[in-house]
């Protein structure tokens, strides 16, 4: 049975969710919901998700949103754990560790910018720039002696981290020289078969859309 998935690839959680699927070989019916559109505020969207965010998963009668929650459960159902999100209690708690970070550090400096263009604003202020670039250099020091963000295997925080930080590179490009580590990091995910359809898809019309804001 296929679960489905209802989200906008514009936004990095819900292509955190669909690197996820694809890295499991779920298959799955993908169901737009565009923000821009409201379409996460009509009435069938809020009986399934009264917070409105997205991205959302119907699995059978089984309902799960925030995209965290979300590719736990997914790993842990339909893959057992296995090094994306592993059983061992400390490995475990690295990759959740990572996840946050992604989270509750990365995720807000992004959206701090996404909220001034949809509030109108046609330019990335000095203020925000130096915000968003703060968390880069932490991220490098992360990778400076990993393979990945949660150390020498894939796994779910790698997903949510690249999902957000290509997304952030829209605004304020990563500079080569300064973070080796993270664009290696990046060019190692970019070779998994399925990065293209799960994540740059979605980036290449976020950036799209950050474009056309900014003209």
């Amino acid at each position: 049975m296929r679960v489905t998935l209802h989200g906008y690839n514009l936004s990095p959680p819900v292509r955190a969710t669909l690197l996820t699927l694809k890295a499991l070989g779920l298959e799955y019916n993908h169901i737009p919901v565009s923000p821009a559109a409201k379409q996460h505020l009509t009435p069938e969207y809020l009986k399934l998700n009264p917070l409105h965010t997205i991205p959302t998963l119907e699995d059978g009668d089984f309902v799960i949103y925030d995209s965290h929650a979300i590719i736990a459960y997914l790993a842990d159902k339909y893959a057992d754990g296995g090094a994306l999100y592993p059983k061992d209690v400390e490995k475990r708690a690295l990759v959740n560790r990572r996840t946050y970070f992604g989270c509750g550090t990365l995720f807000p400096k992004f959206m701090e910018v996404i909220r001034a263009f949809l509030a109108g604003a046609k330019s990335i202020s000095k203020d925000f720039i130096t915000r968003l670039t703060e968390v880069y250099p932490l991220l490098e020091t992360l990778l400076e002696n990993s393979t990945y963000v949660a150390g020498e295997e894939l796994s779910l925080a790698d997903f949510s981290v690249v999902s957000t930080v290509t997304s952030m590179n829209t605004v304020v490009p990563l500079a080569t020289n300064r973070y080796p580590n993270i664009i290696k990091w990046i060019e190692r995910l970019q070779e998994l078969p399925f990065y293209f359809e799960g994540n740059q898809e979605g980036v290449d019309k976020l950036a799209a859309a950050i474009k056309s804001m900014m003209s």
